[in-house]
């Protein structure tokens, strides 16, 4: 794709060039006659060459639609998108460009979470009933490894430095660090019941742990490895999400159906979110996954069987729509250049896919049986 670009670019800036040519030759350059530089007669009257301001003219927009050009020519960028298929026990990759799929790897036994490095060359996956961390390497699509966790690990979060995983275990009401360069586990966290949201800040300073049955976000110093504050949220939280700047802790509550605000800082509930949608009932609306644009204004969340995600204005905490996606909307993606957002839509299998400048769902893309989880490639 690279050298797409480039040749596109070559080829433009030689068509640049000659238009430019054509021009200088057509008109003279600018000069000491041109505006700017008067030319005065002998009757004290400023006598200007129009022609000079013509071919200045010319020029700058000759070299406004060449730069125009090169940049339309331009392919859009490529991202991979990796889906996690809970009952399929595969992974689907996506194209971004094409928006379909392009393959599907065979992994463990319920895969739910997933994780990117930095880099974006390792996949982390929670097999949870292999009760193991799986690593899938995204250029050869085959499985390289496994990581130590406890039992059912379900989700997960990669320190900002991408040195440790924090794996939230199920079955054993435990969050294990996991060193990534040695693949060893380097210590565990007791938390509430039914561990399963993680999430930590943009400074890797606190991580966040929410409890189903505790119906509680834990933050955790991540340097003393102790929990500093237990905040209680609505029921059977899911998720947890920071917005990029730090300032904010979003948990959603799937039973409860709302989303929960906590100042970090503070360490103290803010606000909650409430969902309504006409001619549904609030059973049916159980917020899931959550996704913020990188400067914060705009929040997206997933409401689960209600089919839908709701856009909330983040400043404000109004929410502008709902967006009709597939069936059963778990969880949520940004391309990076955040063109797209993709979900992850459980009981029709497939994957949704939102412009996020028009707000509308512009494809479905099918993908393997209960899709879970979604990341997305860096580049």
């Amino acid at each position: 794709m690279q050298i797409e670009v480039k040749n596109a670019a070559t080829s433009v800036m030689r068509g640049c060039r000659l238009g430019l040519s054509f021009l200088l030759a057509r008109f003279p350059r600018h000069g000491r006659a041109c505006p700017g530089h008067p030319r005065v007669s002998p009757s004290g009257v400023d006598a200007r060459d129009k022609r000079g301001h013509d071919a200045s003219y010319a020029l700058s927009v000759t070299i406004s639609a060449c730069v125009c050009a090169m940049f339309s020519s331009m392919p859009a960028h490529a991202y991979k998108a990796y889906v996690s298929n809970e009952k399929g026990n595969s992974i689907t990759v996506l194209d971004t460009e094409k928006l379909e799929a392009t393959s599907t790897v065979k992994v463990g036994r319920r895969p739910r979470g997933i994780a990117l490095n930095k880099d974006g060359s390792e996949l982390y996956i929670c097999a949870g009933d292999d009760d193991a961390i799986q690593v899938l390497d995204t250029k050869t699509l085959k499985i390289t490894g496994k990581l130590p966790s406890g039992p059912d690990p379900e989700l997960l979060a990669l320190s900002p430095d991408g040195d440790v995983i924090y794996v939230s275990n199920e079955n054993d009401n435990l969050v294990t660090l996991i060193d990534v360069k040695k693949k060893e586990m380097i210590g565990d966290i007791p938390v509430g019941v039914e561990p399963e949201g993680m999430a930590i800040s943009p400074d890797g300073k606190l991580l966040v742990n929410t409890s189903e049955t505790t119906n509680m976000a834990h933050l955790i110093d991540t340097q003393s490895k102790e929990i500093v504050a237990n905040i209680l949220v609505d029921g059977r939280p899911r998720f947890a999400e920071f917005k990029k700047d730090g300032s904010e802790l979003w948990v959603s509550s799937e039973v409860g159906g709302t989303v929960a605000i906590i100042d970090p800082a503070k360490r103290e509930l803010k606000q909650k979110i409430s969902f309504d949608i006409p001619a549904m009932s609030k059973e049916a609306i159980q917020p899931i996954g959550i996704s913020f644009t990188r400067d914060g204004k705009r929040a997206f969340v997933a409401l689960g069987p209600a089919n839908r995600v709701a856009v909330i204005d983040a400043e404000t905490k109004r929410i502008e729509k709902y967006l009709l996606v597939g069936q059963r909307v778990w969880h949520l993606a940004f391309t990076p250049d955040e063109k797209y957002l993709l979900t992850a839509n459980g009981v029709s299998n497939d994957v949704s896919v939102i412009d996020v400048a028009s707000l509308k769902v512009v494809k479905s893309i099918p993908v393997g049986a209960f899709p879970w989880g979604v990341v997305v490639a860096p580049q």
